[in-house]
């Protein structure tokens, strides 16, 4: 292990900057065809190209775009391409290259100590550095300042260079550095950026001092129309190279697969509660659903988060169930989707009118539309069918609820008696059957209890909620039911 300069200087070892390492890190990995940004679905045509342009073009980079985009975890990620360790002068709290020193105190322990001059390793998970812009950060938390209290201890002059205590963005030399929603931070503070970007060395207090800093800067931020709170100044603007913008995933499917990466399912949970792929497509449908609702602020935008934290409170909501029946394992169904909707009400920025709606209408609202949609994925259009009564696939369910069948579907229903239930609607399971590719009772059962809520959805059943479940009637059975409510209260 090399420890002094000495050895170093004797090991061939030349510096590189930080670009340099990604630049050529990216070519190696390029050229072999191997994944860089592992986890990060649906930017592969679009996004990471864009990236690894940027990258060896040795631009700094600002990713723009909504929330829950991915823009951090692509920064965290950039490590990867960092050499593994890099040597840096022991003691030095700017990590100054031994062979390219730009702090006083390292240029002065190399003077002091020649080849001895003792060498630590930073390994490349060290090298990352993050901030969160927020208006009360100041220059002084990002460049440095003059530290009296250093200055008194050490009985220094303020003209003494040695009283400067560095900020956050000195102190991470050589490191990638991520200043988090960049339009808030204050206009005056984005100014002090302007050097560092651009001749890569700072100002501090007046001090006639140049540190040429090593630094890959990554800024995030959300689209200028969005961000009532402050905007991007144009010189800043002007001085970052690559300028990439995100999106949300295309398809369900990419949707999917981000979802089930990101949530935290237990082991316990996977084992008691199976999980259909229909079900994990239901809850990414209710958030394509909100990014294209009327009552939703598309330039907040609908974060994959509302999907992540969706399908942990959908499992939840079925292992409770399991938990209260004392049951080894159980599925999940649509009424566990009622689990969902805190999930919903905290994760979407409503306009005006979805405001005069209220949250949990809205909700519920987005869960009926997602719920239409993955039904006529799979089965007709009960619209398409009006004129075609005896071609009608729905009949004989529809009769069946006519001749005054009911469904009452409970949240807290055993899985024997749910089956039950669901068994004795006529032509339903057969209907599945027909329509999907489902071969386990558990995953037909899920598809014939979407066919009912489909039906309600279509107005063709009625469908009331219940203190625990919901209640499926004949459409013109529930209006005589209130027509008689009515006459009994005259």
């Amino acid at each position: 292990m090399i420890t002094t300069l000495a050895q170093l200087l004797s090991s061939g070892y030349q510096p590189k900057t930080i670009k340099d390492e990604l630049r050529s890190n990216l070519i190696l990995k390029l050229q072999k065809h191997e994944s860089i940004f592992e986890g990060i679905v649906g930017y592969e045509d679009t996004v990471i190209p864009e990236i690894e342009r940027a990258i060896l073009s040795k631009h700094n980079i600002n990713l723009l775009g909504l929330r829950g985009q991915a823009k951090t975890k692509i920064a965290r990620l950039m490590v990867n391409l960092l050499d593994e360790n890099v040597p840096y002068v022991t003691g030095s709290v700017l990590y100054d290259d031994p062979l390219k020193p730009i702090s006083n105190f390292a240029i002065d322990l190399i003077k002091e100590m020649g080849d001895n001059t003792p060498i630590s390793w930073m390994h490349r998970s060290e090298r990352y550095a993050e901030k969160l812009a927020t208006p009360d950060v100041s220059v002084a938390d990002l460049i440095g300042d003059v530290d009296p209290i250093k200055a008194a201890n050490l009985k220094l002059s303020f003209a003494d260079e040695r009283v400067i205590h560095y900020g956050l963005i000195p102190r991470s030399n050589r490191h990638i550095f991520v200043i988090n929603e960049l339009p808030d931070l204050q206009a005056r503070i984005q100014v002090a950026l302007f050097n560092i970007l651009q001749e890569g060395d700072v100002q501090i207090r007046g001090f006639k001092l140049r540190l040429p800093l090593d630094i890959q800067f990554i800024f995030t931020a959300n689209p200028e129309d969005y961000t009532n709170r402050g905007s991007i100044v144009t010189p800043l603007k002007d001085r970052i190279g690559s300028q990439i913008l995100t999106h949300y995933p295309s398809d369900i499917s990419q949707s999917a697969i981000i979802t089930k990466q990101e949530s935290k399912i237990s082991g316990a949970q996977k084992k008691l509660v199976h999980t259909t792929n229909e079900a994990l497509n239901l809850v990414e449908q209710i958030t394509f659903e909100a990014r294209s609702s009327e009552y939703v602020d598309s330039k907040s935008g609908v974060s994959a988060r509302l999907s992540i934290s969706a399908y942990e409170n959908l499992v939840s909501t079925a292992e409770r169930r399991a938990i209260i029946n004392n049951e080894h394992v159980t599925s999940i169904r649509i009424t566990d989707f009622v689990g969902v909707i805190p999930a919903i009400t905290g994760k979407v920025e409503l306009v005006y009118e979805g405001e005069q709606e209220g949250a949990q209408i809205v909700a519920n609202h987005l869960l009926g539309k997602a719920i239409k949609a993955r039904f006529n994925e799979y089965f007709p259009s009960p619209e398409k069918l009006k004129k075609k009564a005896q071609d009608n696939p729905y009949k004989p369910i529809l009769d069946w609820f006519t001749n005054g069948g009911t469904l009452d579907l409970l949240h807290t229903l055993k899985d024997d008696e749910f089956s039950k239930l669901l068994q004795t609607v006529p032509g339903l399971i057969e209907l599945v059957r027909k329509h999907t590719e489902s071969k386990e009772l558990r995953d037909t059962l899920f598809f014939a209890e979407l066919i009912i809520h489909g039906l309600a959805e279509y107005a063709k059943l009625t469908k009331s909620a219940l203190v625990k479940g919901f209640a499926f009637k004949d459409t013109f059975s529930s209006v005589f039911d209130m027509n008689n409510l009515g006459s009994g209260m005259n």
